[in-house]
């Protein structure tokens, strides 16, 4: 099973949220979501500026990314 790494994306900077073996990158983007979700929870400050949480897998690949600000329901498909 592959090891993915969370980070917390503020502007050009990134910080490590720590890192897990999960079955695939859906799972890991699921958890990337509960985390953004969370992360926007506690850290208001950090909506509307384009913050987000990025998974990263062994080789440091960017193989996901989802915002800290809530998507509209309006908008999602």
């Amino acid at each position: 099973m592959p090891y993915y790494s969370f980070d917390l994306v503020v502007g050009e900077e990134f910080k490590n949220q720590g890192g897990i073996i999960l079955e695939d990158i859906e799972v890991a983007s699921d958890r990337a979501d509960q985390l953004a979700c969370e992360l926007s929870q506690v850290k208001p400050e950090l909506q509307q500026k384009g913050c987000a949480v990025r998974v990263t897998d062994r080789d440091h690949n960017e193989v996901y990314r989802t915002p800290l600000d809530p998507v509209p329901a309006w908008q999602r498909a």
